[in-house]
C-alpha cells in the first residue's frame, strides 16, 4: 500500500509518497481503507518544526494525522467483527495512506445519506469545536466571537454557537470571501482580523462585550481578545497557529474576565464517556442539516504536499482533503 512520511523538517516538498506493508490491526482495532482523508493544520506547523514541542512530541519518521472516512476492511483480537463492511470516520495519527487502523472505540458509524465531507468532521474538528463553546459554557442569547472562522473547525464552530443558542456570533477572517463564507454558515457580523482596529470594530457591535471568545491563534489575537470580553466572559484557547502561545497578564483577569484552554485528548481522556456521547449528538446534527463541513478542495493522495501549501496559504475556507 502507499503512504506520506516525513524524515526530516522543511516544507511541503519533505512529503514522501513510499510504498508499506498493509499494518495489522491489534486488539481493540480496525483496519480501515480510506474513501477521504481530511488534513489537519497543525501538521504543517509539526512539518517545518514549528509547532510547540511540549505539546505535540513526535518522533522521526513522521507520519500526518487526519481524518479518515472509508470503509472497515478487518478487526483486531477482541475486536468485533461486525464491524467489518461497515462505513465509519476515525481521526488517526497515521491517516495519508491507503489503509490505517483506528481505535474501534472511538469509531463514528456513518449514517446512509451523508457525504464524506461533513462525515470526516464528526470525529475530532467538530468534537473541538463543540468542546471549546461547552469549555466557554455559552448560554442562550450570548454573544461569542470566533477567530478564524472560516477554518477548519471555526466555520463549524459558528454553526454550533447557533444550535446551542447563541444570540450574535461574530467572525473573524483575513478576507471578504471568507468572512462572506462565515457568514453563510452561521455568523452574523464578520470582521477583517488584519485590520489593526479590529477590536474596536467587536466592541462596536457589542458594545457590552463578548461573552466567550475561541481562538486558536494565540500571540497578540489572544493577548488583544481579552480587550473585548465583558464583564465574566470567557476565552478559549485551543491553539497556536500564530506559532506563539501567547500569555496573559494576571492584572487583566482582575477585570472579572477569564482564560481556559482546550484540549481534543485531554477532554477525551478526563470524560470518554461523555466524548462518545458528543460524537452521536454531533451526527445527529449532522444528519439534520444543521452541521455541515465544507470541502475547499479535493487532491489525490500524490498530492498530499500541495494540500499542505493550501493549509500554509490560509487561503482555504473549510476542509482540504485527499482521495486515495
Amino acid at each position: 500500500m502507499r503512504r506520506i512520511r516525513y524524515h526530516s523538517y522543511g516544507g511541503p516538498e519533505v512529503l514522501a509518497l513510499e510504498e508499506a506493508p498493509v499494518p495489522v490491526p491489534q486488539s481493540g482495532q480496525v483496519l480501515i481503507r480510506a474513501e477521504e482523508i481530511a488534513a489537519n493544520f497543525v501538521d504543517t506547523q509539526l512539518r517545518r518544526g514549528l509547532a510547540p514541542a511540549e505539546l505535540y512530541p513526535r518522533p522521526f519518521p513522521r507520519p500526518l494525522t487526519g481524518d479518515v472516512v472509508g470503509t472497515v476492511e478487518a478487526v483486531g483480537p477482541d475486536t468485533d467483527p461486525g464491524l467489518v463492511g461497515r462505513r465509519v470516520a476515525a481521526s488517526t495519527e497515521d491517516a495519508f495512506a491507503d489503509l490505517t487502523v483506528a481505535d474501534a472505540r472511538w469509531l463514528v458509524p456513518v449514517p446512509d445519506g451523508l457525504g464524506a465531507g461533513t462525515a470526516g468532521a464528526l470525529p475530532m474538528v467538530a468534537p473541538v469545536a463543540l468542546g471549546t463553546l461547552r469549555a466557554g459554557r455559552v448560554a442562550r442569547g450570548e454573544t461569542v466571537l470566533v477567530h478564524s472562522a472560516a477554518g477548519t473547525i471555526g466555520h463549524l464552530a459558528v454553526q454550533l454557537a447557533k444550535v446551542l443558542g447563541a444570540g450574535t456570533v461574530i467572525a473573524t477572517a483575513g478576507t471578504a470571501a471568507k468572512l462572506e463564507f462565515a457568514r453563510s454558515h452561521g455568523a452574523d457580523i464578520g470582521i477583517n482580523y488584519t485590520d489593526e482596529d479590529w477590536p474596536d470594530q467587536v466592541r462596536a457591535a457589542a458594545p457590552a462585550g463578548v461573552d466567550v471568545v475561541l481562538d486558536a491563534t494565540g500571540g497578540e489575537i489572544l493577548r488583544r481578545s481579552l480587550e473585548v470580553l465583558a464583564p465574566y466572559g470567557r476565552l478559549v484557547a485551543y491553539g497556536a497557529a500564530s506559532g506563539e502561545l501567547g500569555s496573559v497578564p494576571v492584572a487583566d483577569l482582575f477585570a472579572l474576565r477569564s482564560v481556559t484552554g482546550y484540549s481534543f485528548l485531554a477532554a477525551r481522556a478526563a470524560e470518554p464517556e461523555q466524548a462518545l456521547e458528543d460524537l452521536a449528538e454531533l451526527t445527529r446534527y449532522a444528519t439534520r442539516g444543521r452541521l455541515r463541513a465544507a470541502v475547499h478542495a479535493r487532491l489525490p493522495l500524490t498530492g498530499t504536499a500541495e494540500a499542505h501549501r493550501l493549509l500554509e496559504s490560509r487561503a482555504h475556507q473549510g476542509r482540504v482533503v485527499v482521495v486515495p
